[in-house]
């Protein structure tokens, strides 16, 4: 082991790199590193990244009161460096423990901390006032804790620091978010349940069909009862892992736990109802209750993420997206469902009508009708032809072997 990596004792330390679904700079991908010892939660470490990859901005860095002096903190900001090996990095200001912890690092890399470098060269990825700004304050705490601090590392600038910020204020350029669009596809959100010990046994029992088990939980949880607070992301494993992240700060989580997603999409022509975009995701603050096609479901239990149950609908099962605040729900979300998300008395589940088998698939069609009307066209042409026959050069007439004896044919 090199760096960090080579103080730490053999705890059973853990880290994991994933997206974060954590509000922050419009237009960054939220991430954390995530420190497990021995299984629990001990310390992580959130950033956020540039669209282009080529910067990113440090947001927390906590390590848990049981598991400090470990250098645990070390280890989290080693791994940042190392899955980003060439972005510019932006450490932000500190606190009292962070200024103290800060002297002690020994940076892999100091050229890419943009303390340290000219603002010319990384101004469009940050605001070069705030930056500024952090600098002061990390100086100040210095000196009022007679750290160090690396400063000998740090670049001097020929102006004052707010001189030199407003200088390159305007070469920021604020990244815009590209997220998904909640019109143009599927979406996952997920959900954690503690469900009642006899469903729990059906979920898990494979020797049952995966969409009746499915449905099954649909009666128990509401089909009105989607999560609201979700956000919806483009695949199963981004849902799954906001569920992971749930489970791992939630002290009091029960043992027996489900993860479950959802995967929907808005009915065609549906008008997209109003949502907030993200990187990676999409959310709908304030929904009024938001109908949907369910179109599959998938589920497992956080201790064995391995082994994953899922099931997909044949024909789309109508569902909504839980009111945010009852007293705001929809009209339409009102005439079907109740406060809790069941079905009305009356109301029964609806399942999308089957679609045109060929729907979309035009063009497709139409040029293997045309690949196999030339094949028998060629067919036709090669079976309209005269019998090939072999020229024999006169010199070899004598050795050509006798024809073969012919059967009478049939008048």
């Amino acid at each position: 082991m090199a760096g960090a990596e080579a103080q730490l004792d053999n705890a059973g330390t853990a880290l994991w790199l994933t997206d974060c679904p954590t509000d922050g700079m419009p237009g960054w991908t939220p991430r954390r590193v995530l420190a497990m010892v021995g299984g629990v939660q001990a310390g992580h470490l959130d950033f956020m990244v540039h669209p282009d990859g080529q910067a990113l901005s440090v947001w927390m860095l906590k390590v848990e009161p049981g598991f400090q002096r470990r250098n645990l903190a070390s280890v989290m900001m080693d791994a940042v460096y190392a899955a980003h090996p060439t972005a510019w990095i932006d450490h932000g200001g500190r606190t009292q423990d962070t200024a103290r912890w800060w002297n002690r690092y020994a940076e892999p890399d100091p050229a890419r901390n943009i303390h340290n470098r000219p603002p010319q060269e990384w101004a469009r990825y940050f605001d070069a006032a705030a930056v500024m700004g952090q600098r002061s304050r990390n100086a100040y705490l210095n000196r009022m804790n007679g750290l160090d601090g690396h400063g000998a590392a740090e670049y001097r600038y020929g102006e004052r620091l707010e001189v030199e910020g407003a200088q390159w204020a305007s070469a920021y350029r604020q990244a815009r978010a590209q997220g998904p669009d909640p019109a143009a596809g599927e979406l996952h959100g997920g959900l954690r349940l503690v469900l009642p010990a006899q469903l729990q046994r059906v979920m898990f029992d494979e020797r049952r069909e995966a969409a009746e088990r499915a449905e099954r939980l649909l009666d128990h949880i509401g089909y009105g009862s989607l999560p609201y607070a979700a956000g919806w992301h483009t695949t199963v494993r981004a849902a799954f892992e906001d569920m992971a992240h749930e489970q791992v700060f939630d002290p009091a989580s029960a043992e027996e736990i489900t993860h479950v997603t959802f995967r929907v999409r808005l009915a065609a022509g549906q008008e997209v109802p109003r949502h907030e975009l993200r990187t990676t995701w999409v959310s709908y603050p304030g929904s009024p209750g938001i109908e949907v096609e369910l179109t599959g479901m998938a589920w497992r239990a956080p201790q064995t993420p391995w082994v994953t149950h899922a099931a997909e609908f044949d024909r789309p099962i109508d569902a909504a997206i839980a009111p945010e605040y009852w007293h705001s729900a929809s009209e339409q979300y009102l005439a079907r469902f109740d406060e809790i998300g069941e079905l009305r008395p009356g109301q029964r589940p609806r399942q999308a009508e089957a679609g045109e088998p060929f729907a979309g698939r035009e063009a497709d069609i139409a040029a293997m009708a045309a690949k196999l009307q030339e094949a028998s066209r060629q067919r036709t042409v090669a079976a309209s032809l005269p019998a090939q026959t072999r020229e024999v050069f006169e010199s070899l007439r004598g050795h050509q072997p006798s024809p073969a004896p012919q059967s009478p044919r049939l008048r």
